[in-house]
């Protein structure tokens, strides 16, 4: 199994030199997010090839999840981007890198991501070299991975066309599944990712364990780094209603709306602040 991780490492590493090519021709490093899911189902693929998998099990399952995961979610990239120049958030890696950044981003874009993505691809490499039929734990995953792929995809849908209709410019996009969660889409994708993690722990047992480091990373990534953090930044500074929006509806996990605070305590709370701040003048 060390064979085939490092062969799956150098596939990784080798397919983001081309697209780092592309982007230096470009100028625009965010061509690594349409690239992002080939790089996790190239590796996948070449594990299933090394340790002779068998595609009539979960291990078919398995790949048949990701295959799927990784192409509609490079098509929708792709088409999302298209035309619109570098993403705002490597504008600003190129910022603080200025100088020499086109070679820079090899490494500092490029060669991270990539071995990132290979690092995500760990269910696939546990649950691929196991033999066992499916259980209870297995479908488990792929009932948790294809929700979370069903889910993720009808949020990207509908906050297409929410976005491609010029009437709702400006509004707040908090219908359909954005109703209950400000991330669905993102909430989609950390349930791909366990779902994965419990295919594999029921192909391989317990002795897979140790990649979860797969979903717990892919979770704090969309928590705390590209994803739900970085998006809500500058939420709560557009307005009222958007304000209104983040106080009734869970940032994560989709649950009901919450009802929104009585006119009365508002007015308590908006009294209470207005005397601590007379009593901090006084």
């Amino acid at each position: 199994m060390t064979q085939a991780a490092l062969a799956g490492l150098g596939l990784a590493l080798l397919l983001a030199l081309p697209v780092w090519l592309a982007s230096v021709l470009r100028r625009d490093a965010s061509l690594a997010d349409r690239a992002w899911p080939l790089w996790i189902a190239a590796p996948s693929c070449l594990y299933a090839w090394l340790l002779g998998a068998d595609w009539r099990g979960p291990a078919g399952a398995m790949l048949a999840l990701l295959i799927a995961w990784a192409l509609r979610l490079c098509a929708y990239i792709s088409r999302r981007n298209w035309g619109h120049g570098e993403d705002r958030r490597y504008q600003a890696i190129r910022a603080r890198n200025h100088s020499g950044f086109a070679f820079k981003s090899l490494y500092l874009v490029f060669g991270l991501q990539a071995v990132l993505a290979w690092l995500v691809s760990a269910p696939l490499l546990a649950g691929l070299a196991g033999g066992a039929d499916w259980n209870a734990l297995g479908l488990l995953g792929l009932a948790a991975g294809v929700a979370g792929l069903l889910c993720e995809a009808a949020a990207d849908a509908q906050m297409a066309r929410f976005r491609a209709d010029p009437a709702l410019r400006g509004q707040v996009m908090d219908r359909g599944l954005w109703r209950y969660s400000r991330h669905p889409n993102y909430f989609g994708e950390a349930c791909v990712w366990w779902g994965l993690w419990l295919m594999g722990l029921g192909a391989a047992g317990w002795a897979a364990a140790w990649s979860v480091v797969s979903p717990a990373l892919i979770t704090f990534l969309l928590l705390r780094v590209s994803g739900v953090a970085l998006l809500e930044k500058d939420l709560a500074q557009r307005g009222p209603a958007f304000r209104a929006y983040i106080a009734r509806t869970s940032a994560f996990v989709p649950w009901p709306p919450r009802a929104p605070r009585p006119v009365a305590d508002a007015d308590a709370d908006a009294d209470a602040d207005a005397d601590a701040d007379a009593d901090a003048d006084a």
